[in-house]
């Protein structure tokens, strides 16, 4: 028996420590063939896991090579689970936990869509300019602004434009990258 057990003169013991759920980011380099994206979306979705971002392009086009960022929340046993899984599918040639890993750049594009007039129009372009966002189309009655930045910056920017005239928002999700010289395998 352990000392629970011992202690509650139980022999099953129940465990009460509370889960910590983390937010991981995910750089994977797989194969660019048709279906690839489809199994990876059915791992996550088969076991109930979610993606909070999702961002996959061909990244070298000689060799069908397409990198993915992904970025999901679980406990450390679901997202060693989660790496697991994606490094034994046979069209993924690698997977890498950038959080672990730390010392990584991630970066996100969002447009922003406000419409608003007067004081209010005054006070969106200012705080466009205090989080360097462009203005990328304009009429007399709204803006779209596109704002590159680190995921916390951009949902900063998002809620401070809620009470000014929040109309819509499209976002490109999570470009991760490691720091220095070293380069994923392929």
């Amino acid at each position: 028996m352990n000392a629970h057990q011992q202690a509650t003169g139980s022999a099953y013991f129940i465990d009460t420590t509370k889960k910590v759920v983390e937010t991981h980011t995910l750089a994977v380099v797989a194969a660019n063939q048709p279906g690839v994206l489809a199994r990876i979306i059915g791992l996550f979705a088969g076991r109930g896991y979610n993606i909070d971002s999702l961002t996959v392009s061909e990244t070298e086009h000689e060799k069908h090579v397409s990198r993915f960022t992904i970025v999901t929340s679980g406990t450390a046993s679901v997202v060693a689970q989660i790496k697991a899984q994606l490094d034994r599918m046979v069209l993924v040639h690698s997977v890498e936990d950038l959080t672990v890993q730390g010392n990584f750049l991630a970066r996100e594009l969002a447009m922003v869509k406000v419409s608003g007039q007067g004081d209010k129009r005054v006070e969106a372009l200012r705080l466009a300019d205090a989080f360097r966002a462009r203005v990328v189309d304009a009429s007399t009655e709204s803006f779209v602004f596109e704002l590159t930045g680190k995921p916390d910056k951009v949902d900063q920017f998002i809620s401070l434009m809620v009470p000014l005239g929040l109309v819509e928002v499209a976002r490109t999700g999570v470009a991760a990258i490691s720091r220095g010289p070293d380069a994923m395998k392929i």
